[in-house]
């Protein structure tokens, strides 16, 4: 009987009573032995001296389908009624910095956190864009809107950080919720890549009906109990006592230790959060139920939105308490659902998106901050890229990676800083342009990993893992 679940897949050895007589050790699951030790080799790889870190964790909020930076952040007044749109702005607390009326919860915190206005890239389509956004590069196939995964996919950030971490004692390095993009198929950007399976995220699936989470990989199978788990780590040790700071031994000691864990599996349980927690990152009524159609465009199913967002953060801070340092949020998969407003941009912000997203994210920040964790946690909130500065015909906004704000926040990242500036339209950075490799590279540098890192692809080719420059100026 196998000791942990098949969701383990990519994140823990699979362990099973055959293969640990047969070879004296433990199989990973998605892995030959072969292909193992050579991973594991790679690994082993020297890596440049690390910097001193100044963030223990990183909660990067991935705003699928791309808001739009005029009508949220980066509005523009005085601009003609076609550039400018249906929205007012609000005064915030940070003097002269003004935002959507539709995001008073941010408005008030606004002197907590940074705008970057100045991001650009040159992907346009959904697929392309996520990627070189969730990995800091340009795709391996450019500019295309739908491919799948590949055997040379760049790690994403998360993934390339459990490498950086390998060998430190972090049980979950990195995770991921509630689910993978485009209808939990896994596009480019969101996976270990060529990496492979050891550094792939922590999977926490989130259920939108019942409003929790699980990682399945994290329970053991029916009737391996605690004890049973640790009867048969004393059994892998005395087979192995020989060998005993082999990679695998090493490799499968962590993962007893994180199935024995109770930390991670404890912050699953978003119900040990009180009632008043909840309702202040916005979700719905408990029960409530919506027809979950990814092609439905019905504003009753769009509501859903307004439950997970604001949970997905809630637990998102439960996980940074519990010591993962890298998690990504994944905001929303679903079209009609997403931020992907070709039509009715202003219906979809004011009615579904914009609202929930304020208050979850602004409830994060001020959560962080009470907790004494926000000057250890960097905050990024981001999308794909930005939209059109013209309103098109069906009251819409398209693609527009050429200018696109980020909001980031915590750590030592300055608090009311406004870096970079568009034009009068919101259409290009007039200064201080930064992409999305410089955006990798900011995080990176903040975790104390230096982002000229070398990785290697399976055929042993060498990758920095961001070829971008940190943000400096963003720094205190």
């Amino acid at each position: 009987m196998s000791v942990c679940s098949p969701q383990l897949a990519g994140v823990l050895p699979r362990i099973t009573r055959r293969n640990a007589l047969q070879i004296g050790g433990f199989g990973l699951l998605g892995l030959s032995l072969p292909q193992f030790f050579a991973a594991q080799s790679a690994a082993e790889t020297r890596t440049p001296e690390t910097l001193t870190p100044r963030i223990k964790s990183c909660i990067l909020i991935f705003y699928y389908g791309g808001p739009s930076h005029i009508d949220t952040f980066d509005m523009k007044p005085t601009a003609p009624v076609e550039v400018r749109g249906e929205f007012k702005s609000i005064a915030t607390s940070l003097p002269g910095v003004r935002v959507c009326e539709h995001m008073p919860h941010t408005a008030r915190i606004m002197h907590k956190v940074s705008l970057v206005r100045s991001m650009q890239h040159r992907m346009r389509g959904h697929d392309s864009a996520s990627y070189i956004a969730l990995t800091g590069r340009v795709p391996p196939v450019g500019d295309n809107q739908n491919f799948g995964e590949r055997p040379d996919s760049f790690p994403c950030m998360s993934s390339c950080l459990s490498y950086a971490f390998r060998n430190k004692r972090v049980l979950v390095p990195a995770a991921s919720l509630p689910y993978v993009m485009n209808n939990n198929i896994a596009n480019p950007g969101q996976t270990a890549g060529f990496l492979g399976p050891a550094f792939q995220p922590l999977s926490i699936q989130g259920d939108s009906r019942t409003l929790t989470y699980n990682a399945g990989g994290l329970s053991l199978l029916d009737g391996v109990t605690p004890e049973r788990l640790s009867q048969r780590m004393d059994l892998f040790r005395y087979l192995n006592k020989t060998d005993s700071d082999s990679s695998m031994n090493v490799f499968c000691e962590r993962a007893f230790e994180l199935l024995s864990s109770n930390g991670v599996r404890e912050a699953l349980n978003i119900e040990q959060e009180s009632q008043a927690t909840r309702e202040r990152y916005g979700f719905g009524e408990a029960g409530q139920k919506y027809d979950d159609n990814p092609k439905s465009t019905n504003l009753a199913d769009l509501a859903i939105g307004r439950n997970m967002r604001g949970l997905n953060l809630l637990m998102a801070r439960r996980l940074v308490e519990s010591g993962v340092p890298f998690i990504n949020v994944y905001d929303y998969k679903q079209q009609g659902k997403n931020w992907d407003t070709h039509s009715k941009n202003f219906l979809f912000h004011k009615d579904h998106l914009v609202p929930p997203a304020d208050k979850a994210f602004a409830a994060l920040i001020e959560d962080l901050d009470e907790r004494g964790l926000l000057d250890t946690t960097l905050v990024v909130g981001v999308g794909e890229f930005g939209r059109t500065p013209r309103v098109n015909a069906t009251a819409g906004r398209d693609h527009w990676p050429d200018c696109y704000t980020a909001v980031i926040a915590g750590g030592p990242v300055k608090r009311g800083y406004i870096h970079g500036a568009s034009d009068s339209i919101g259409a290009y950075p007039i200064t201080d342009p930064v992409t999305p490799a410089d955006l990798a590279a900011t995080i990176f540098d903040l975790f104390g990993v230096r982002p000229d890192t070398v990785i290697r692809d399976p055929g042993g080719r060498p990758f920095h893992i961001s070829d971008g420059s940190p943000v400096h100026d963003l720094m205190v």
